[in-house]
């Protein structure tokens, strides 16, 4: 059922970006039709009595489920429509990613009861982050073009020229790595627990803990900058996505070279 489900859902997406711009009524539908199908076949593909299932497909499906809830959110207060010819077609190839690569079933039998939620709490803060730096690429690519002498025409150089004016994206941005920071803090410290209790130390130093810290801090020092220092522009684009590649390492990219490459199941 769940392979249906997604095929829905990313017929549904691919339809949302090809809708012409004046149906707004009608793309909103549109977008919560593909967004619920998403998240029930998310659901139902991921939690199961007793055992939850992870992998690299999964992830990137969640944070393209997350994208577009917050496209569909904050389209009702700032005009997206550039946004949603991008995130859309993305969307859907994510959507059908774990019919493709499943993933592996972690068992979830004689682990403490909140390590479901704690699971669920990481998913949620890659997505976030993930996002984030999808957001950081797009002003990125907009502030090139905004200083382009000779802007060549095209597909994206129209959604581009869609997308809201740079602060209004930074303001976007900054919102999104906030959510995701505290998401990402609550990892840490919910892993750290865990941690003491499964393997006997308080963190057990391997490549995911280490990349995780260095991701954590990363956004850490953003914010503070942000903060105290007022930090904005290429600096916080440069922090955004060294943070979120710190985090690939840590996680999606293993889990992709394990399954994938390798051919193996959670390690």
């Amino acid at each position: 059922m769940q392979t249906y489900l997604l095929i829905a859902a990313a017929l549904l997406y691919a339809l949302c970006a090809l809708l012409p711009s004046p149906r707004g009524a009608l793309i909103s539908g549109v977008t919560a039709g593909a967004w619920l199908l998403h998240g029930a076949a998310l659901w139902f593909d991921m939690m199961a009595p007793g055992s939850v299932r992870i992998g690299f497909a999964l992830m990137i499906s969640a944070a393209l489920w997350i994208s577009v809830a917050a496209y569909w959110i904050e389209n009702r207060n700032f005009a997206l429509d550039g946004l949603r010819r991008l995130v859309m077609p993305c969307a859907a190839a994510a959507a059908l990613l774990p019919a493709v690569f499943p993933g592996s079933v972690l068992q979830l039998e004689g682990r403490a009861p909140a390590f479901g939620w704690h699971i669920a709490v990481a998913i949620l803060a890659y997505s976030t982050l993930t996002i984030a730096a999808f957001h950081a690429v797009l002003m990125a690519l907009q502030e090139t073009r905004l200083h382009a002498r000779n802007p060549q025409a095209g597909w994206l150089a129209t959604a581009l020229d869609q997308l809201p004016a740079l602060l209004t994206m930074e303001k976007l941005l900054f919102r999104l790595i906030w959510i995701g920071f505290v998401l990402l803090s609550l990892t840490v410290l919910s892993g750290i627990v865990f941690s003491e209790q499964v393997f006997g130390t308080v963190l057990k130093w391997d490549h995911k803990s280490v990349f995780t810290l260095l991701s954590w801090f990363l956004f850490a020092a953003l914010l503070a900058g942000r903060r105290w220092r007022g930090w904005r522009g290429k600096t916080a684009l440069r922090f955004t996505l060294a943070g979120f590649a710190t985090l690939v390492l840590a996680y999606v990219g293993s889990r992709f070279v394990l399954e994938v490459v390798l051919h193996r199941g959670l390690a």
